[in-house]
């Protein structure tokens, strides 16, 4: 197993990854309808316009988050190359998530959208923009993130087969022993039988409360470090220190939640989803096309390379 760690010198290259993709971006909503391959779900589609065939990511919302206010991260990501598909909810999946502690919801639409993903997804986008079903990474934000890893252990079965796991900020509950069912974590390192690479981003001001009145919303016990704890190789870590658990959603919902919800941060948050969005292009790259250039520039010297301070960065190899 190998260990990487912040160099102090400068890396044998720079990574263009942080720097927007050179593919124009289409967005699209398909809401609910009475068709059966519609999933349940409504959806957002940020994709390539130009001809060609892309990899799939399958991005897991937060709690009670809009799919469509990751936009601006998305389109980022897309623009380096990539069909990003994010399912919604629906009203009554908001009513349950709000009124029944548990995202076992959350993973049985998520498997329903990756079905969907797998049989249907090239009828809704244009005929010359495929995408490649070989190709197929699970993420998600928050509480989707959380989703994204039960989905990843099997807790429920899907046709599609995902190639990589990642993890935004993602939160296993209010606290150690109220965690959201299906729980996941048990505190055993290394403990997760996931058969894929993963690579996790968390924040330094995730787990602070908010002026005093809010809880933190990416908790101790529950966030970022005890996902990594029970992580195998190949695993990369990164931490945004100086950012919280919403700063790399639109500005709008950044604003809104650093007044009524989380802690956020007092830098740039265009740079912070540049530097969300950098990292999942550069992982992508490594464990997809076994392309490591930009990991491996991050990684040897992140501060040097990243727009944003990342702190600590490891990346376990086996």
């Amino acid at each position: 197993m190998v260990l990487y760690t912040e160099s102090l010198s400068a890396p044998a290259s720079t990574s263009t990854c942080f720097d927007k993709g050179s593919y124009t971006v289409e967005k699209k909503n398909i809401p609910k309808s009475s068709s059966s391959t519609t999933p349940n779900p409504p959806l957002f589609l940020v994709y390539p316009k130009e001809k060609g065939t892309y990899p799939v990511i399958l991005f897991l919302h937060g709690f009670s988050i809009p799919n469509t206010s990751y936009s601006d991260l998305f389109e980022f990501i897309a623009s380096h190359g990539y069909i990003i598909v994010a399912p919604g909810q629906s009203l009554v999946g908001l009513l349950r998530g709000l009124c029944v502690f548990s995202a076992v919801g959350d993973v049985e639409n998520a498997a329903e959208t990756a079905n969907w993903i797998s049989e249907n997804l090239q009828n809704a986008i244009p005929d010359d923009v495929s995408p490649d079903l070989e190709n197929v990474a699970l993420a998600g934000h928050s509480k989707g993130g959380k989703a994204a890893f039960a989905l990843a252990l099997g807790d429920v079965n899907t046709s599609l087969k995902f190639k990589a796991l990642i993890g935004l900020d993602p939160v296993a509950g209010r606290d150690t022993s109220n965690r959201l069912e299906p729980k996941i974590l048990n505190y055993i390192p290394q403990n997760f039988k996931i058969p894929m690479p993963i690579a996790l981003i968390g924040t330094g001001l995730g787990d602070d409360g908010c002026c005093g009145c809010f809880p933190p919303a990416a908790p101790w016990g529950c966030n970022h470090p005890f996902f990594f704890n029970e992580c195998k190789p190949p695993t990369c870590y990164f931490v945004a220190k100086d950012f919280g658990h919403m700063d790399m959603v639109d500005d709008w919902l950044v604003w809104l939640s650093g007044m009524f919800v989380c802690k956020t941060g007092k830098g740039s948050y265009v740079d912070m989803r540049r530097a969300c969005g950098g990292i999942f292009v550069a992982f992508l790259k490594a464990y997809m096309f076994n392309d490591d250039e930009d990991l491996t520039a991050i990684v040897e010297s992140p501060n040097s390379v990243a727009p944003i301070k990342l702190d600590p960065v490891l990346w376990l190899q086996s």
